[in-house]
């Protein structure tokens, strides 16, 4: 059930980085988040229940909640008009918690590829942070292309190889998820700072 939930905030993040791009507009990408948001918390309630007090079960639907509440967060401000400071507070807890949880995934679960994914997850939600909470709009649109290109690789990617059996965790393919998302990231530099107006970089120069 975790994986149903992770295919389709591959498509929620999607849309979202779309948003910072400015292709879709905020009242547009609201519907996304509020389903995709409902399904992140109902689905983590589910197992928890059935976990019948299991504690390594539950732990791993504890994180779902992250992004359930950060879904619907975006969902209720974008068509209610809020301001975004709120989100990006609570940004800087998520990316703070999947720090954590790749531990988790690391040293107790030993999955270093999902510990890869937790990580490029702490990434976005940490730039979230600094664009919605701090205001720093001269990161929005490498925020925005950051969130499009790992928003399939760290999501549905690896949803659909679990879905369908072909999901495996080794040290070489944590490897390479690493060096895939490192790489994207760089591309989210250069396309996301590409032809940025001069004064942009001055004011990112003057706060720095």
């Amino acid at each position: 059930m975790n994986n149903v939930g992770l295919l389709y905030v591959g498509a929620v993040l999607l849309v979202n980085g779309l948003m910072l791009l400015g292709r879709v507009p905020a009242r547009s990408a609201a519907a996304l988040n509020l389903f995709v948001g409902g399904l992140q918390c109902v689905t983590p309630t589910v197992l928890i229940i059935q976990a019948h007090g299991d504690s390594e079960a539950i732990l791993g639907a504890s994180g779902l909640f992250l992004f359930g509440f950060t879904y619907l967060y975006v969902g209720i401000a974008n068509l209610a008009g809020l301001e975004p400071e709120g989100i990006g507070w609570f940004s800087l807890f998520v990316a703070g918690a999947a720090i954590v949880y790749a531990g988790l995934a690391f040293w107790r679960q030993h999955d270093p590829v999902f510990g890869v994914i937790w990580l490029s997850w702490a990434l976005l939600w940490g730039l979230f942070f600094l664009v919605l909470g701090l205001g720093r709009e001269e990161l929005t649109r490498f925020t925005g292309w950051t969130t499009v290109l790992l928003s399939q690789p760290t999501c549905t990617l690896p949803a659909f190889l679990a879905l369908t059996g072909g999901y495996r965790s080794t040290t070489s393919a944590a490897l390479i998820a690493a060096a895939a998302a490192v790489l994207l990231v760089a591309l989210a530099a250069v396309l996301g700072f590409r032809g940025q107006p001069r004064s942009v970089h001055d004011r990112a120069a003057a706060a720095a």
